[in-house]
């Protein structure tokens, strides 16, 4: 029998002393040099000699770097968190040659995240605290990826349901239930928008008054978060617990962010980490994820006879087809998003609309996928 191997991540806050604070600043500090000097390196052999630098090339580099007297400093840190400095570049370029993301870009000292990762040959967890390596002092914190066993599958129950996102609704499902949509960053945007305005009043050399003005804005800003998370933490559970199958739509939330007028609406709605939540839990619980390909007319199919409607505008909610049927937008992308899941799963790819006006506007994978509704 296979043990099933759970990976959760578990975080705190903590606040290091003074003497903790300095080494953690100098680890920082000497990431994002080796970031950035590895970044300027693999830029300037693509400029100069069209030549691409990768992980194993800057890894030597950095040994390289380590021994000159300029660059000495580095030896003061654990390596671990250097090379997965040189790492994280390599994802970032392996995105950027994928077409999933911009080209890498330099990390600011004053703007950039500070962080450092440590494999676990970089630390040593004993009885509730943290020694990372070459550090002084342990750390009575920990942010750990470790395996839970307590997490088990669910009981199969043979459910099924389609979830299509939306603005209006935060969800709106094929039973016909429709998920409010809580609007968190609404709720409180006049707050931030007084923070912010107080927090630009404040001069830059205004220290003790600025600092109190950021963490008033990030208290804010924290949370809207933490109300947003805890929603979403509960709508997914709830799916991923009544239902063995949940399909849902690709969305591509990167370019709809490039939409002025709704950016701000779709960033508060949190459709990627929904999925990322939906996705990661039906993998504990044993329950099955299917995604239907983005141009997939969900909201334009009739998911009574399976014709497909000609334009139809965002705010039209209520739309009736040819054969007679009235449908509710929302409710109609949902069922027809159920309807396409089986198809989408058993051929392991995703359901395109048809281009072919003699098949009434559907693929051999929708038809299929129709005809196996209930």
């Amino acid at each position: 029998m296979t043990t099933r191997r759970v990976a959760r991540a578990f975080k705190y806050r903590f606040y290091p002393t003074d003497v903790r604070a300095v080494e953690l600043s100098r680890t920082f500090g000497c990431v994002r040099k080796v970031y950035n000097l590895a970044l300027e390196a693999r830029t300037d052999a693509w400029r100069s000699r069209r030549e691409r630098v990768g992980y194993n090339a800057t890894s030597a580099m950095l040994t390289a770097w380590k021994k000159t007297e300029e660059l000495a400093f580095l030896n003061e840190v654990s390596s671990v968190p250097l090379q997965q400095a040189l790492r994280h570049l390599q994802t970032a370029f392996t995105n950027f040659f994928t077409n999933r993301a911009k080209y890498p870009r330099f990390k600011a000292k004053k703007k950039s995240r500070k962080s450092a990762e440590y494999t676990a040959s970089g630390f040593r967890f004993r009885e509730g605290t943290l020694t990372l390596a070459k550090m002084a002092e342990p750390l009575n914190i920990v942010s750990l990826l470790c395996d839970d066993p307590n997490v088990q599958p669910f009981p199969a129950n043979g459910n099924a349901v389609g979830a299509d996102a939306g603005l209006e609704h935060l969800l709106t499902l094929s039973t016909g239930e429709k998920v409010t949509n809580p609007r968190h960053e609404r709720r409180d945007r006049k707050r931030l928008a007084r923070a912010g305005r107080e927090l630009s009043r404040k001069a830059n050399g205004d220290g003790s008054n600025r600092a109190k003005a950021r963490r008033k804005l990030a208290r804010i800003h924290a949370r809207i978060v933490d109300r947003r998370r805890d929603g979403l933490h509960k709508l997914t559970t709830r799916l991923v617990r009544d239902n063995q199958t949940i399909v849902i739509e690709d969305l591509t939330v990167r370019n709809l962010l490039k939409n002025g007028h709704l950016a701000r609406a779709i960033a508060d709605a949190a459709w990627s980490e929904f999925r990322s939540m939906l996705e990661y839990k039906a993998t504990w619980y044993g329950r099955e994820v299917i995604v239907v390909d983005r141009w997939f007319p969900s909201s334009k199919l009739c998911s009574v006879r399976g014709d497909v409607t000609g334009t139809l505008p965002l705010d039209v909610r209520i739309w009736t087809c040819g054969c007679g049927a009235t449908h509710d937008r929302d409710v109609n992308a949902a069922k027809n998003l159920l309807a396409a899941g089986p198809a989408v799963s058993a051929c392991g790819a995703g359901v395109r609309p048809q281009r072919d006006p003699s098949r009434s506007g559907l693929s051999a994978l929708k038809q299929e996928a129709l005809q196996r509704e209930p």
